[in-house]
């Protein structure tokens, strides 16, 4: 197995069949936070954190759309098992010791959102010889920048006072997220051929 995507077509460019595995994973869990930010932005901002949210949203849906238009699309049958195992893990999981169930709620999403920003690094894979001009890798690059840039937001949040007093509760949650994400992550670049380590994850 490789540590990278490939082999490269001719032209530098992703197999089709790899961009349309990686995008597929991509687009379910970004989906699902930009669906989950939406549904959990108040009428109206009460909070420095919901203000947040609000940002994040926008920011998952703009990854979406991206990955909607930049991937070289290919028929992918086993994708409908696939999906649906995705879909099922980033459901709210219930967190104990944290009564206030719209501050649950958010620590779910935050949880979440770290879970993926981090643990998820698809630019990590492009080997050298990727073709820049190809719009798959140019979105996975993209895709980098962004979530680092997210990840600052979900630490602070996590790491903020409000949650002082429910730290343990936290921290537990997040440890399972990542374990989650990364292990569905090494699935979806095992069935493509690729050896995911976890040199991959950022380090909070």
């Amino acid at each position: 197995m490789s540590g990278f995507l490939g082999p490269l077509e001719l032209d530098g460019r992703v197999p089709p069949g790899q961009q349309t595995r990686i995008a597929a994973f991509l687009i379910s869990a970004h989906g699902a936070l930009a669906r989950q930010f939406a549904f959990t932005l108040p009428v109206r901002l009460d909070a420095a954190w919901q203000t947040e949210l609000n940002a994040q949203f926008y920011r998952e849906t703009e990854i979406v759309s991206l990955l909607m238009r930049a991937t070289s699309w290919t028929p992918d049958f086993t994708l409908g098992y696939m999906v649906a195992s995705w879909e099922t893990a980033w459901l709210p999981a219930p967190i104990d010791g944290i009564p206030d169930p719209r501050l649950a709620q958010a620590v779910h999403l935050a949880t979440l959102a770290h879970a993926v920003h981090a643990s998820i690094r698809p630019a990590a894979l492009l080997p050298i010889e990727a073709n820049a001009q190809d719009p798959f890798v140019s979105a996975l690059r993209r895709i980098e920048f962004e979530s680092s840039r997210l990840l600052q937001s979900q630490i602070l949040f996590l790491k903020g006072t409000d949650l002082a007093p429910h730290r343990d509760a936290v921290s537990a949650a997040l440890e399972q997220r990542h374990a989650a994400v990364r292990k569905l992550w090494r699935e979806v670049l095992g069935s493509i051929g690729i050896d995911a380590a976890d040199r991959n994850e950022r380090k909070p």
